[in-house]
């Protein structure tokens, strides 16, 4: 394995925001930058969705939103149907900023880095096209950070 990290010199692409009421948040943020408010989508069911949430299965869903400001997303997540990363916040702090993402490629490779610097892999899941990995940052830094593979 490198040195460099697999993060190096990735732009951040997304933050996400857990939310109890997706349409209200969604409703307010769209106020908030003037922009239309987007769709909200489902995340695929778990036979799709293969979600694994601390070491083990869950059918975890979520609704999502997401506002494009330009080469940044910000997603708005309201947790439903099982245990996951996202309900797992929402119980513990309420409403608020979950993650940054990164756009990478090779996972396996990028959570075995992160692992060796202290970080956790919580929770993983696929979507049409792609992947995402929710890493625990390590105790220096208490953040969650998204890594996301187009496949």
């Amino acid at each position: 394995m490198t040195d460099t990290s697999p993060l190096a010199k990735k732009p951040v692409c997304q933050v996400g925001f857990v939310v109890r009421n997706i349409d209200e948040a969604a409703a307010t943020l769209s106020r908030l930058l003037d922009i239309p408010k987007p769709n909200v989508i489902v995340t695929d069911a778990p036979d799709k969705a293969k979600t694994v949430y601390r070491g083990a299965p869950t059918r975890a869903r979520a609704k999502l939103a997401f506002f494009q400001i330009g080469d940044l997303s910000l997603e708005l997540i309201e947790p439903f149907d099982g245990p996951s990363t996202w309900q797992e916040f929402l119980d513990k702090h309420g409403s608020g900023i979950h993650h940054i993402a990164f756009q990478i490629q090779g996972t396996d490779r990028a959570i075995a880095w992160l692992q060796d610097e202290g970080a956790k892999m919580v929770q993983q899941g696929h979507y049409t096209g792609g992947m995402y990995t929710y890493v625990e940052g390590p105790k220096s830094l208490p953040a969650v950070l998204e890594l996301l593979e187009r496949l």
